[in-house]
């Protein structure tokens, strides 16, 4: 008969969390980091991918009256892209280690983005791997229940099936319009636009396609003043 003392091989073998359960967990710290990283500033610039944080700094540090965050899942880039704000002593930008989704879910509530900007992003450009493609249908609403009308969402890919998967995205989603000749509000090649022989670029902006409700404490953006002519598609 097995017994149930202490000796008992089963009462020591630990239950391995769920994967719902890991991720709950990581969005919860994620949470705390936001809160204590933000502070009062809950509308903001978003940078998916800030890779090593060069166009965000530039971004900052030419509108110091916007706060800005960059997010990455390589922790190398964000250190590196931690000391250039450092360098640069900017104390309306702030860069994470997240998820996209992950930091979406994450926010503080009533946190909203005025601009989102999505710079060069892996392709994944394997048919077997475009599940891993972020901008995707589902994503753009999740973005979209922390916009408000008009908020500008800035695209730029150097890989063609990627941006005609994007643009048709955008194009097929009832909170978005797209203007493949959009003005951007600001320019600087970043590495990867440096490299790339040619590129592509998308400016879509939120609508009021669908009712507002649950979106309580999101506003009206005012459109940004254009400074630099957008180059691309």
């Amino acid at each position: 008969m097995m017994g149930s003392g202490p000796n008992n091989k089963m009462d020591n073998v630990k239950t391995k969390p769920t994967h719902a359960e890991i991720v709950s967990a990581r969005r919860r710290a994620l949470a705390e980091s936001c809160s204590a990283a933000f502070g009062n500033e809950l509308e903001f610039v978003w940078e998916i991918g800030c890779g090593h944080g060069h166009f965000l700094t530039a971004y900052a540090k030419a509108h110091p009256s916007s706060f800005c965050v960059g997010i990455d899942i390589v922790l190398d880039r964000i250190e590196r892209a931690e000391r250039k704000r450092e360098r640069a002593r900017l104390t309306n930008l702030r860069f994470m280690r997240a998820e996209a989704r992950d930091f979406i879910a994450a926010l503080p509530v009533g946190a909203c983005f005025s601009e989102i900007y999505m710079l060069f992003p892996d392709p994944w450009p394997k048919r077997r791997h475009h599940k891993h493609r972020l901008l995707d249908s589902s994503f753009l609403e999740e973005v979209a229940q922390r916009t408000g009308q008009g908020t500008r969402f800035f695209f730029r890919t150097d890989h063609e099936p990627y941006f005609a998967a994007a643009k048709a995205a955008f194009a097929s989603h009832p909170d978005w319009d797209t203007c493949p000749s959009g003005e951007w509000p600001f320019e600087i090649p970043t590495i990867f636009q440096q490299k790339a022989p040619h590129y592509c670029s998308l400016v879509a902006t939120r609508n009021l396609h669908k009712p507002e409700s649950g979106r309580k404490g999101l506003h009206k953006f005012p459109l940004p003043p254009v400074s630099a002519s957008h180059f691309g598609c």
